[in-house]
């Protein structure tokens, strides 16, 4: 076991290069016991290498990974035992059963008491209705939930999941989310995923590191997230240009469309309606507006989203 306080997962200096590709670039990053950690970033980013090398399926060209206090390396196994995955697509034995997929994989991890194991978690993922179906005829956000099942049934310390609510319809991927959420909260179950979506990730109200290009840009808990989106009030008038003359002369710096970025307007935007309506300036709208998370994102990675 990992001695107290000890890193679950601990990434130093971590680089995975392939013929012209960097696809990843000297990472450095630590999962704690209980934490949800999610891997954000485009298709592309080095997300699913990183998870790769993680389990030991690809050796990195530099750096170390220690999972579960093991050092990693291609083809070991120690800390498969206590590590349930999903990476990349989803995929089962098309023409067994739900059930019997998850049978197999129990017979697989040895577990005691399979048939027990297989109930619990195809009533937890809600495969009930399809326990006697075939793998083959499942629809894409089911057989995604198979694949989750088998992640689960042996009760991992540490769920590594690459993009875990692809061809999920809503209400599965708020069931998908709570499922996780409760793993770490009331079982201490570690938590890495990749996914592509920032809002998403950001309601798991874990850590999140934004990957581009194979480097880490940014790591946010939903504090320092919250605090790293971009605030403006947005004023409206009938006569933008003495608007902003107006506002130039009271200390107010107006960015193009009359955007105040100012902490002291975001603080007191009833000063700035009193400073227009004074300047006899007829004032149409005030509102503050928020960055939102997919703009912040796009930000972030340099991405045109205009």
């Amino acid at each position: 076991m990992n001695s107290a306080g000890a890193p679950v997962i601990e990434v130093c200096g971590l680089t995975k290069r392939y013929p012209g590709v960097l696809a990843v670039d000297d990472v450095d990053l630590s999962v704690h016991a209980g934490q949800i950690y999610a891997l954000l970033g485009l298709n592309g980013a080095g997300k699913t290498t990183l998870i790769r090398i993680l389990l030991g399926m690809i050796a990195p060209t530099g750096g170390s990974a220690r999972v579960l206090g093991a050092a990693v390396s291609a083809g070991q196994r120690s800390a498969w035992a206590r590590t349930g995955y999903l990476v990349e697509a989803p995929a089962a034995y098309p023409e067994l059963t739900v059930r019997e997929n998850l049978h197999l994989y129990a017979r697989l991890r040895r577990l005691q008491h399979p048939g027990q194991h297989v109930e619990d978690i195809i009533e937890r993922l809600a495969l009930t209705a399809y326990a006697a179906r075939r793998a083959r005829t499942l629809s894409m956000g089911n057989l995604q939930r198979l694949v989750l099942a088998k992640a689960l049934i042996h009760s991992p310390d540490l769920l590594i999941l690459d993009e875990p609510v692809n061809g999920l319809d809503p209400a599965g991927v708020v069931e998908i989310r709570a499922l996780l959420t409760g793993l770490a909260r009331e079982h201490g179950t570690t938590v890495l995923i990749s996914s592509h979506l920032l809002a998403e990730v950001a309601r798991l109200n874990g850590r999140i590191a934004i990957l581009h290009q194979g480097r880490l840009l940014a790591e946010h808990d939903a504090t320092s997230l919250d605090q790293h989106r971009h605030r403006h009030l947005h004023v409206c008038t009938r006569d933008d240009a003495t608007a902003g003359r107006v506002l130039r002369d009271h200390g107010y710096h107006p960015e193009p469309g009359l955007l105040l970025a100012d902490a002291r307007a975001l603080a007191r935007p009833e000063e700035v309606a009193a400073i227009l309506i004074e300047a006899g300036v007829p004032l149409t709208e005030l509102r503050p507006v928020e960055e939102d998370l997919e703009a912040y994102f796009l930000r972030i990675v340099g991405a045109d989203h205009a």
